[in-house]
């Protein structure tokens, strides 16, 4: 098997024994999810109050790798003062980086990524969420001349070299981690499903390098619950939000139940990462009702 049709064929995934025992060593376990949401660190307090276990942000604005040191102490006291922690970041790497296609230019991705990590581990984030489509997907026109449409395999290439690298550049750190998120296909034209990342994550071979379950990008992208089993041990963190609308959990009560079949799979594999709410909120106003909301809701599955 080459490594196109590992990377590429869900059939070549479910062929893999070695990725199907990783989920199944921590099979029955139990644990208890950390739930999060995706919001500034001026809802910090109120997250707490509601009983939230921690708090996600945007990458840019916690870390931002282009600003000097004597903002980060700032920035530092700033983080660590919240009432709740800090436990992941997403938007990992901004659109203006090409990391894939025949502009890609490691090079700048790499040394603003790893500041980002370093800055992350002074203050204990476990995570940093490498979503950013804008990044990473692959440049090219799919209707038009074969030369002209998107070299997949290419990209998916250069996207692990990157991975690899930045993996390499960070082995030090004590804490936080990458984890590669899968984006439905009309969001990104690589690393659609949780098997993907997967694949890159064993391929690597590094603890810096794990894989996120967007439970959104799974329900509408088709993504079975059973990736999650599957995923086993790479799974390190998660974003949820309501299926369609992709709006708090529980704001369409309706669509609740296909929430579940994702919690049990979580519970299969004794997870004990978070959970975090990537989601609209609704009016300003009724902030502190909805994150109960959905507080409430991700419990009951």
């Amino acid at each position: 098997m080459n490594r196109r049709e590992f990377l590429l064929s869900a059939a070549a995934f479910a062929a893999a024994p070695h990725l199907a025992g990783c989920a199944t060593t921590s099979a029955g376990k139990s644990g208890h999810i950390l739930f999060g949401a995706c919001r500034g660190p001026g809802d910090a307090k109120l997250l707490s109050s509601v009983g939230y276990d921690f708090w996600e942000w945007g990458v840019g604005a916690a870390f931002d790798p282009e600003k000097g040191d004597e903002w980060w102490k700032v920035q530092r006291d700033l983080i660590v003062s919240q009432p709740i922690p800090l436990r992941s970041c997403n938007g990992f790497i901004p659109w203006k980086f090409r990391l894939t296609g025949p502009k890609a230019s490691h090079a700048p991705a790499l040394e603003y990524a790893e500041r980002a990590m370093r800055r992350a581990d002074e203050v204990g984030v476990k995570t940093l969420v490498l979503g950013s489509g804008g990044a990473r997907n692959v440049p090219g026109d799919f209707t038009g001349p074969a030369e002209q449409r998107p070299d997949i395999e290419g990209g998916t290439r250069q996207f692990v070299d990157f991975c690899r690298e930045l993996a390499k550049r960070t082995a030090d750190l004590k804490t936080t981690k990458v984890v590669i998120e899968p984006l439905r296909p009309n969001e990104s034209n690589i690393v659609n499903f949780v098997w993907q990342g997967v694949a890159i994550c064993e391929e690597i071979a590094s603890p810096r390098i794990r894989q996120l379950a967007d439970i959104f990008h799974m329900m509408m992208g088709g993504d079975p619950a059973a990736s999650i089993v599957r995923a086993g041990h790479f799974l390190a963190h998660c974003h949820i939000a309501s299926y369609g609308t992709r709006n708090f959990p529980g704001a369409e009560p309706d669509t609740v139940p296909r929430l579940r079949p994702y919690f049990a799979a979580l519970r299969e594999i004794g997870y004990t990462g978070g959970v975090s709410c990537e989601c609209g909120w609704g009016a300003g106003e009724d902030l502190a009702k909805n994150l109960e909301t959905a507080l409430k809701t991700m419990k009951g599955l």
